[in-house]
């Protein structure tokens, strides 16, 4: 496994710094071990952290008063979450969850503080990462205003479909019909549609994507563009 400091240099806030500056500030990290649908933090509670994925998937989400369930964001390897609170010193905006087994790396109020005061050059990292972050809200917005459920569907598969670079999520239909807004049963028909166009192969519990192209027309034109301007 590699270190903290190989690691951090594939993180967007951190790349662009010397092998001696990622030693210093791969020191403040803490690790935190999650086990699958274990909570990481839960929305409207004190934030403790920003959090790194080092390995395994995390989901960032929601949650409505009578219970309903909107995914905002799959967080991946090399990805960050939370931190909005740390930088406003508000609570948690939303909660976290471990979708498989999870590593990640932690760092607290102070030792961001203390980074973001020593590394200055830091500054217009956090402001690129966290304008991609709101490209994606907007984006999210527009999904939910504006496309079909199948349009929805369609953008998930293309998303998490994965490049066997790294490991994809194992999105079931309940998560699916969370991240579009949705319910279960509309998420089934709409699967069932892309497989009668030949999109997509139902295989058991597994989706194989079978004519990405297909996808790609029914989301949009604009699609590969906007996933590049998450950042």
């Amino acid at each position: 496994m590699a270190s903290k400091a190989e690691f951090l240099k594939s993180v967007p806030y951190f790349s662009p710094m010397s092998p001696a500056e990622l030693e210093q500030i791969g020191s403040l990290f803490f690790e935190k071990r999650c086990q699958r649908d274990e909570i990481i933090l839960l929305e409207e509670e004190l934030a403790e952290a920003l959090y790194i994925v080092v390995s395994g998937v995390v989901k960032i989400f929601k949650t409505s008063a009578d219970g309903k369930e909107q995914i905002l964001a799959i967080i991946r390897p090399g990805e960050s979450f939370n931190e909005v609170p740390m930088f406003d010193g508000g609570l948690n905006p939303a909660s976290a969850q471990a979708m498989g087994q999870v590593l990640l790396y932690g760092l607290g109020k102070d030792e961001l503080d203390y980074v973001l005061k020593n590394y200055p050059q830091l500054a217009s990292r956090v402001i690129k990462v966290m304008a991609g972050r709101m490209r994606h809200l907007v984006l999210l917005v527009e999904d939910l205003s504006f496309r079909q459920v199948i349009g929805r569907v369609a953008r998930i598969l293309l998303e998490n479909a994965g490049d066997g670079a790294g490991p994809s999520p194992q999105l079931t239909q309940r998560d699916m019909a969370a991240m579009a807004g949705t319910v279960r049963e509309v998420v089934s028909r709409s699967l069932k549609t892309l497989e009668e166009e030949g999109a997509i192969k139902m295989d058991r519990h597994r989706i194989i994507i079978l004519d990405k192209k297909i996808l790609q027309k029914i989301v949009g034109p604009f699609f590969e563009t906007k996933v590049t301007d998450r950042g």
